[in-house]
């Protein structure tokens, strides 16, 4: 009976990590009173927070909804655990890819007057959130690349065209589907039912980001800056 107990340690220890992980950006997400979007770094912290909260609770459900009771043994299998793991950050660059684009759109469209460029400007904020997150231990060999994927798409935007709605948000649906560690029949079926639910995730995202930046603050602390 003990050695039975001590096998299974890690098991629940991992499912533990799991779930406080979880609960951080669950009440990160929905308890926390959002702050506003005024200066750059107000606007980072709204893209880095909101690109990882998208991308695990999206990942995790699905994979959650797929396994049902057996979802717990999934984390007893290390290869397994490594494609989670490398999945969770092929799914946060297309999180953070899409709310990069939204915002930037964001910013052009509710502050047009502005002299700021918008496109050098959130190609800069992208770049730094690279740089610090560098390439994580857990990700996968793809992940350089995937990473500079997500530069030229922000490099190569079109700010004038990019909508207050759905059309930005491309890249998360896609990567889910392609990147979740399920079998392909399974996802497949579960293809339209899948890119509609990550779309669903950002509904809250964009309410937060309408209610709460202003463009004009923020352009314009990018303007002092670079002034002095």
């Amino acid at each position: 009976m003990a050695s039975g107990t001590h096998s299974q340690t890690p098991l629940f220890s991992r499912i533990s990590d799991l779930w406080r992980t979880l609960h951080d950006y669950l009440v990160a997400g929905l308890r926390r009173r959002p702050e506003p979007v005024n200066d750059p770094d107000s606007l980072r912290r709204f893209l880095e927070t909101r690109a990882s909260y998208i991308a695990q609770t999206s990942l995790y459900g699905y994979l959650r909804t797929r396994a049902g009771m057996r979802y717990p043994e999934l984390f007893d299998d290390d290869v397994f655990v490594a494609s989670i793991n490398g999945a969770k950050w092929h799914m946060w660059l297309a999180c953070l890819s899409d709310l990069t684009v939204y915002a930037g759109g964001m910013l052009r469209r509710h502050a047009p007057g502005s002299p700021v460029d918008v496109g050098p400007f959130m190609q800069d904020m992208l770049q730094a959130i690279l740089e610090d997150n560098g390439v994580p231990e857990d990700a996968d060999g793809e992940f350089p690349a995937h990473a500079e994927r997500v530069r030229a798409r922000v490099r190569q935007c079109d700010w004038h065209e990019v909508t207050d709605g759905e059309g930005p948000f491309s890249e998360s649906p896609a990567a889910l589907v392609r990147y979740a560690p399920i079998v392909e029949e399974l996802k497949q079926l579960d293809d339209e039912i899948v890119r509609n639910s990550v779309r669903f995730h950002w509904q809250e995202v964009r309410r937060d980001l309408r209610k709460h930046l202003d463009a004009d603050a923020v352009l314009s602390a990018v303007r002092e800056a670079g002034a002095g």
